[in-house]
């Protein structure tokens, strides 16, 4: 049955290229607000609450995932649909290039750049004058094209609408409750590294994907590869590097730097060993972000495929 997968993948690909996100009743943001308002009601400074907590949110929801498997196994047409509304509703490609071609269109308002950075960056964007506001969307774009697109795709290739819907539920946790804080330190250490886990091969198919489809961008295939293998494992992320990394090669300019998460500070390595991001580097990363979460989709659909001539 994998050809109706197949199709699913390929068709919640082409919703998410022509429509992006759906703008009311995402069923994403329907997860978020409940996984909140568990965690609201369960949290304790405890390691083991918190893997509780990952459990009671992450389980409902692939088991609905493997349900929906069980009910369209003999029916292909149903199974196509099923899984390619599943595909668009997980797939966060298109918005993400939307919200950084925005960044673009806002940098000659500071005020309101900075009011939009939230919705790509975690980042502290009060104080932040234009080339730090460009640096953060390059680096956001480069890491999100991962998380937003290329990894369900690749858990989709591997298990189906299960894998598009569970892993969205560890990323969307990892989100939520996963970042290093007085409050999420040990409560959130289940999520950030099931994340962790979820994300490893998703994150260096993305480099490598990055280094194949960089001349779609105008950029360097070997600064890709390059800065991948020099600075991909300088990131404090096991993840975020790599995709970082190889997004600064074959884009030819350097990131890395000092960034202010509230009351954190973090001192991230440099990567790249060009000249720091400027305006128009916003769009070829958006770009770059483009050619590669399609290509993934290219690539998870020929997998299904060729799983389905395997076993034929």
């Amino acid at each position: 049955m994998d050809l109706p997968t197949a199709a699913g993948l390929a068709l919640g690909s082409l919703a998410d290229l022509a429509l992006g996100d759906p703008r009311r009743g995402h069923p994403v943001a329907g997860f978020g607000r409940a996984a909140g308002a568990l965690e609201r009601a369960v949290w304790q400074d405890s390691r083991t609450a918190g893997a509780g907590y990952w459990l009671a949110c992450v389980v409902p929801v692939t088991a609905l995932g493997l349900a929906a498997d069980r009910v369209t196994r003999d029916r292909p047409v149903a199974r196509a649909l099923v899984t390619a509304a599943g595909t668009w509703a997980v797939l966060g490609g298109t918005s993400l290039g939307r919200a950084g071609s925005t960044m673009a269109d806002l940098l000659d308002d500071l005020p309101a750049a900075r009011a939009h950075l939230p919705t790509l960056a975690g980042r502290d964007p009060s104080s932040l004058g234009e080339p730090e506001l460009v640096r953060a969307t390059v680096e956001s774009v480069a890491e999100n094209t991962s998380d937003a697109a290329v990894a369900p795709l690749v858990w989709g290739a591997v298990a189906g609408l299960p894998g598009l819907l569970a892993y969205r539920a560890v990323n969307t946790l990892d989100a939520m409750v996963g970042y290093r804080s007085a409050r999420y330190a040990r409560f959130g250490w289940a999520s950030a590294r099931a994340d962790d886990v979820a994300n490893w091969l998703p994150a260096r198919l993305t480099a490598a994907l990055t280094v194949v489809v960089a001349p779609l961008a105008g950029g360097s295939p070997s600064g890709a590869l390059a800065t991948w293998r020099r600075d991909g494992a300088a990131h404090p992320s096991p993840n975020s590097g790599r995709c970082e990394a190889a997004a600064a090669g074959a884009l030819g300019i350097r990131l890395g730097g000092t960034n202010v998460y509230g009351s954190r500070v973090e001192h991230r390595p440099t990567m790249g060993a060009g000249a720091p991001p400027v305006r128009a580097d916003v769009r070829r990363a958006v770009a770059l972000s483009r050619a590669v979460w399609t290509a993934s989709a290219a690539l998870a659909v020929a997998v299904r495929l060729a799983r389905r001539g395997a076993t034929a």
